[in-house]
């Protein structure tokens, strides 16, 4: 079986996704998130206002600066697992990711022309803790286990499956299998270590790519991405080579410090905004290839700001100019 394709990179289209909504929604705006899941903020009015909001903000920034738009959210914790700890049985986790993936669609619809490309991405996060060494989950387990949330976003018809905050190879090589029977394209982005500059389970960022590319054949993903690290935590992982080239995707977060830190401080870690978009515009300049700009914990509309305008400047200063 061949993975599901995604348009190819396009000169002068960059892509831009949302920033780290959960812990948005957590510290400026005060609603709990039990299980760090945002799809139980589906039953509540005001909860909803407010992603409104936060999601419109997102693509008015796409929107000002000429940026394709990749939406997601809501989903990362609707598997099976996840949905049993908050009593959600398995109809209606479905019925929640259906809802997720409306509500991206009424919220996004009325830019569609105002961008140059709109596409609804399904989130689907690791089976265990995003950040810790969890039980052995072998590839054929993860196939079957993921299968089913990958089952309900082929038939909510999401342009993209995206795959965030994983550290285990195994993982993502059952993940990667699934994808390809739901017929769905996938994203992995992995999450770095911040002391190591690691995956948590050991592996390198170049040695997780090239195995996982190695074990899927055919049913490879159809690209990576590095999220839910600082950028000045995951640069010394970057080696040039082919491996790298598959890195299509960076959503930084906010600030270089401890990831569960990040998560459970009980106010929003903002960083320095300014700072973050300067150093994603440097890898822009460097790294022509990367064509997919957004945020993880820490970071809002303010921060995605501050990288579109980076990241577009960038590439105007690289354009090669006509003799």
């Amino acid at each position: 079986m061949v993975a599901a394709a995604f348009p190819a990179q396009q000169p002068g289209l960059n892509y831009l996704t949302e920033g780290g909504q959960e812990t948005e929604i957590l510290y400026k705006y005060g609603f709990d998130l039990p299980q760090f899941a945002m799809y139980p903020l589906l039953d509540n009015p005001r909860a909803m206002s407010e992603l409104r909001g936060m999601y419109t903000r997102y693509l008015d920034t796409a929107a000002r600066h000429g940026f394709g738009v990749i939406i997601g959210g809501l989903d990362y914790r609707a598997s099976p697992d996840w949905g049993s700890l908050l009593g959600y049985s398995r109809e209606a986790l479905a019925d929640a990711q259906m809802r997720a993936i409306g509500f991206l669609r009424d919220v996004a619809r009325p830019y569609e022309g105002q961008v140059p490309a709109l596409m609804y991405a399904g989130i689907v996060g690791p089976r265990g803790d995003a950040y810790q060494i969890n039980k052995t989950i072998t590839a054929e387990e993860a196939e079957e286990y993921h299968g089913e949330q990958l089952a309900n976003l082929a038939i909510a018809g999401v342009d993209l499956v995206e795959a965030m905050t994983f550290n285990g190879i195994p993982e993502v090589v059952g993940l990667a299998r699934a994808a390809a029977q739901a017929k769905l394209p996938l994203s992995v982005s992995f999450t770095l270590n911040h002391d190591t500059q690691r995956l948590e389970s050991g592996p390198s960022l170049k040695e997780a790519i090239e195995t996982v590319d190695a074990q899927t054949g055919d049913d490879r993903p159809a690209f990576y991405g590095i999220n839910c690290s600082h950028p000045l935590e995951f640069m010394p992982a970057i080696e040039p080579g082919a491996w790298f080239e598959r890195v299509r995707v960076l959503r930084p977060n906010a600030a270089m410090m401890d990831k569960i830190a990040l998560c459970t401080l009980g106010h929003l870690e903002a960083g320095d905004p300014p700072k973050l978009g300067e150093l994603m515009g440097g890898l822009a300049g460097q790294h022509p290839h990367i064509d997919i700009w957004g945020g993880c914990c820490g970071t809002w509309d303010t921060h995605l700001e501050e990288i579109a305008r980076n990241v577009l400047t960038a590439r105007e200063h690289h354009q090669p100019r006509n003799v």
